[in-house]
């Protein structure tokens, strides 16, 4: 089993790898992690954020295709403020709370 520290900084990266601009590190360094990893919260941790960051790339095609008939501009910059929002406060509740993992409220779970 990982340290404590170990458990909070592999967590804390999983959520916060949102703010990497490409998207194959924003979704690889939880998939890197989620395979790497033993710790079973630390496992739960890349999956919710895995789930998060599917849910916004799906959100944010919809809500682009719904720019076209005038509602998806408001829309995509509500996205843009959860996007920022909740892995923040992801981030601040595994620091906080290392043997709890995270999860997000209001995501579809798809692993």
């Amino acid at each position: 089993m990982e340290t404590i520290a170990q458990r909070k900084l592999l967590s804390a990266l999983c959520h916060g790898a949102i703010f990497f601009s490409s998207l194959i590190f924003s979704i690889g360094i939880p998939i890197a992690i989620l395979l790497i990893s033993e710790d079973p919260v630390v496992k739960e941790n890349a999956k919710e954020s895995l789930n998060f960051h599917i849910n916004l790339y799906i959100y944010g095609v919809i809500f682009g295709l719904l720019v076209i008939i005038g509602i998806g501009i408001p829309l995509l910059i509500v996205l843009w403020i959860v996007s920022v929002i909740m892995p923040i406060f992801a981030i601040v509740r595994v620091l906080s709370e290392p043997n709890v993992p995270y999860r997000y409220p209001f995501i579809f779970r798809f692993f």
